[in-house]
């Protein structure tokens, strides 16, 4: 199989959110005006491009709940995400990346791989009511089964069974694919998840629809809040016998390198924060644009240490997303999204 680079070419959204060299009006020296030479140094800089907004899609009309260990994060029935899309496109953000919460959970998680499920109809009509928005999947089961573990289980290990989860992840892309979706998103730390949901993918007539890997995905305290959000808490156990020891860092380049051998178009870090350190092996390891997860608790902690009076959430919010792209991302999927966006206006 040869290299499909231009995947990653065919929608506008996308070329913006993996160009690598931006200019600047601060790059500029004119000869007849003094400038602060803090700004024409300044080696790293955000840009509104850089982010990828979630959204959490359950079914019904007119919802728009909260989550309390989230706030300004909130479950949304479809029509309040299409409003919420108007919004997005006033601050100048363009990609979501949409999580279902299905009605009806089973062991097998069936919704996801159902062409009316709440996925499928969310990408339809979010694509409907905005096709200028790029659209990414998270692609899993943990929000669909009724057990909250990312695939179907192994009776006797107790664990994940990886081999029939791949099949369904395949069948779980083909669905999301044909109802429109700009990017595929995998996340449950599948063995082999790439090659499988490439050769569905390819199979069905996807050869185009990009993969964005999250390939080296720790199994991490800092995601209690989005379980929540989500409603994706396991019913036992935990996920370490899927995702990464967070210990590892040998381990954690060798999960990106071998996605990009598989064929991924986008590889990811997950978490964040804590993890700058696998950011920047993984950047200078692989070839392929990279993106992170600012996740649940990473969000939660800054958010309540602003309830609390003790930082200035603004300027701290800004300096971790920063830090994101000055360890090596080229992506930026966070719930700081639209604040950001407002700052970065100003």
């Amino acid at each position: 199989m040869f290299a499909r680079f231009r995947r990653k070419r065919m929608n506008p959204v996308l070329r913006d959110l993996l160009q690598e060299t931006h200019l600047s009006v601060n790059d500029f020296i004119y000869p007849l005006f003094a400038r602060s030479g803090r700004d024409l140094l300044q080696e790293t800089h955000l840009s509104v491009n850089d982010f990828i907004y979630p959204l959490f899609a359950r079914s019904g009309t007119g919802i728009k709940d909260e989550v309390g260990s989230m706030p300004g994060v909130f479950q949304m029935s479809i029509d309040e995400i299409i409003k919420e899309c108007d919004e997005l496109k006033k601050l100048g953000i363009r990609s979501i990346i949409l999580f279902g919460i299905p009605d009806t959970k089973d062991s097998v998680g069936s919704d996801a791989m159902c062409e009316h499920g709440i996925m499928a109809q969310t990408v339809r009509e979010v694509k409907a009511a905005h096709p200028d928005m790029f659209v990414v999947t998270d692609l899993c089961f943990c929000e669909y089964t009724d057990h909250g573990h990312c695939g179907v289980l192994d009776p006797v290990l107790e664990t994940v069974d990886n081999d029939i989860t791949l099949d369904n992840l395949a069948k779980q892309a083909v669905i999301h694919a044909k109802a429109g979706v700009d990017m595929i998103a995998p996340s449950g730390m599948m063995d082999g998840m790439i090659t499988a949901i490439r050769a569905g993918l390819d199979g069905a007539g996807f050869e185009n629809l990009p993969i964005m890997s999250y390939s080296t995905k720790f199994a991490s305290a800092y995601y209690g809040p989005f379980r929540d959000v989500a409603e994706s808490s396991p019913s036992f156990g935990d996920r370490r016998s899927y995702q990464m020891n967070p210990a590892n860092r040998n381990e954690a380049i060798l999960e990106s390198v071998e996605d990009e051998k598989e064929g991924a178009d986008i590889l990811m870090v997950k978490p964040a924060l804590a993890y700058l350190d696998i950011v920047r092996d993984v950047k200078n390891n692989t070839s392929l644009p990279l993106a992170v997860y600012n996740v649940s608790g990473e969000y939660s902690m800054l958010k309540m240490a602003a309830k609390a009076g003790v930082i200035d959430y603004d300027k701290v919010m800004m300096e971790t997303l920063m830090a994101f792209k000055r360890a090596g991302a080229d992506i930026i999927i966070t719930y700081h999204a639209k604040e950001a966006a407002a700052l970065l206006r100003k």
